[in-house]
């Protein structure tokens, strides 16, 4: 997550625009602010030896401490034009069999450098696209883990998947190795919009991926949609939420489209001139949500959606929803580990992130190193600020009479104050609240609490 020096957040005006030309609450929503999935964010990383990695490992786990594993698997078949993911392109079996001999070596490595634990909690195979692994790889990558790391009792087993490459083998593969939960990214169901972000898929596939999924078991499914997309309208967001829905998706993430074309060059294949303002995207937000609550979901945090006796809303109704690398989620083990080419993990003590070039990557594993890179070694004052901006996100609200955040929520009012103006927040004796206009700038809110704001702030997505 990024901050200023000063401890706010700095909205960024889009080029070409003055303050007469936006209202305000618009020019907050085209500031670029992170989405805190961790604080700090990985922008203020640096390099980290495998040494500190190693002692991290050893000083920092229990006992009964449960694990949360985290796998990336970067390579599809063909890249879409609007991800912001580590992936690539390839078709080569023997590229992705010398990954899959990496990714299995690493496993060993980082199971033996652990020390005693409570096993896995949460496991969650990301990409890129894991699938493309096949059912063979698949099995050996989820038995390793069985073996090394151990599962605990109820443990999720969660996996992204691209309903183009999905079929009955592979989900008859996912079933038989325990999976519990899928997240099958649909963005949008419009053929031309589909046209418009390289990513042709029709809905029938969905549909039947979906029908795969349930028949062998799988309860969990969860549906990525997007807003922001280039020729996208209301129409189209509320088309595809009302598609979701009538799936049955336990789950659904309604993500804003981040157009980062310095950072992820495959991005200039979409035209920047039909992406819809900080106006249209936010009615966009707004349709969808109305849609999806229509039929019956409800909404979590800034864009996650779940059905009323789904365990996410469960736990954000109980004040337990948490938020990690992957979003919103359930997840409370304190300790998630990454495994494969730049993957993230963090510890009570800091963040560690594998080296980003698969080659470079399988060098290290090869040779009989951890493949971590870079990182960060967290302070006391970084996770009392993580603790509150993650309350924030996740419940809208904040204890103010909080004694050891006293001087960090001080710091925040003057910028707080300025939210209150434009009717975002409310504060109340011992208490801060998002109100119900201020939810869709969150973000902005959250940053109020961020020392480094400013780091990276180009790498960010607007707010909205």
């Amino acid at each position: 997550m990024r901050r200023r020096k000063d401890g706010g957040a700095a909205p960024v005006q889009p080029a070409g625009m003055t303050d007469a030309a936006l209202p305000s609450r618009l020019l907050l929503a085209e500031a670029r602010v992170p989405r805190y999935t961790s604080y700090p964010t990985a922008a203020l990383f640096g390099p980290l030896e495998e040494t500190t990695y190693r002692r991290w490992l050893a000083e920092q786990i229990g006992p009964g401490d449960a694990l949360s594993l985290y796998v990336h698997v970067p390579f599809c078949r063909e890249l879409c034009w609007y991800c912001a993911c580590h992936t690539r392109p390839t078709r080569s079996a023997a590229r992705i069999e010398a990954y899959l001999a990496a990714l299995l070596a690493e496993a060993g490595l980082l199971a033996a450098a652990l020390p005693a634990h409570g096993g896995i909690a949460h496991l969650h195979l990301g990409g890129g696209t894991p699938s493309i692994l096949g059912p063979e790889g698949l099995r050996a990558l989820v038995g390793l883990l069985r073996g090394r790391f151990g599962l605990r009792a109820g443990a999720e087993l969660a996996i992204e998947l691209d309903p183009r490459l999905f079929d009955a083998p592979l989900a008859g593969a996912l079933g038989e190795f325990g999976f519990t939960r899928a997240s099958l990214g649909v963005q949008d169901i419009d053929p031309e919009i589909q046209r418009r972000i390289g990513r042709v898929q029709p809905m029938e596939q969905v549909a039947e991926a979906v029908r795969l999924l349930r028949a062998v078991g799988i309860g969990g499914v969860n549906l990525d949609l997007m807003y922001g997309l280039p020729g996208q309208a209301e129409a189209h967001v509320a088309a595809s939420a009302r598609f979701a829905a009538t799936l049955g998706a336990d789950r659904l993430a309604v993500f804003g489209y981040a157009h980062l074309p310095g950072a992820r060059p495959h991005q200039r294949a979409i035209d920047a001139a039909a992406l819809p303002g900080a106006a249209a995207r936010m009615a966009q937000a707004e349709r969808a949500e109305r849609e999806l609550v229509a039929a019956g979901y409800v909404a979590l945090g800034l864009d996650h959606f779940a059905r009323p006796g789904d365990a996410l809303a469960i736990a954000a109704a109980e004040g337990r929803l948490r938020r990690n690398f992957q979003g919103y989620t359930t997840d409370a083990a304190p300790v998630l580990l990454g495994l494969g080419a730049s993957a993230i993990g963090s510890l009570p003590g800091g963040f560690a992130q594998n080296l980003v070039d698969e080659r470079r990557y399988a060098e290290a594993v090869g040779a009989g190193r951890l493949p971590v890179a870079r990182g960060l070694a967290v302070t006391a004052e970084d996770r009392l600020r993580a603790s509150l901006i993650e309350r924030l996100m996740c419940d809208f609200a904040l204890d103010l009479d909080r004694p050891e955040a006293a001087a960090v929520i001080r710091d925040a009012l003057p910028r707080l104050a300025a939210l209150e103006r434009e009717g975002l927040v409310r504060r109340g004796p011992g208490r801060l609240e998002v109100t119900p206009l201020g939810r869709r700038f969150v973000r902005q809110v959250a940053a109020c609490f961020d020392a480094h704001a400013e780091a990276g702030a180009a790498r960010y997505s607007v707010a909205v």
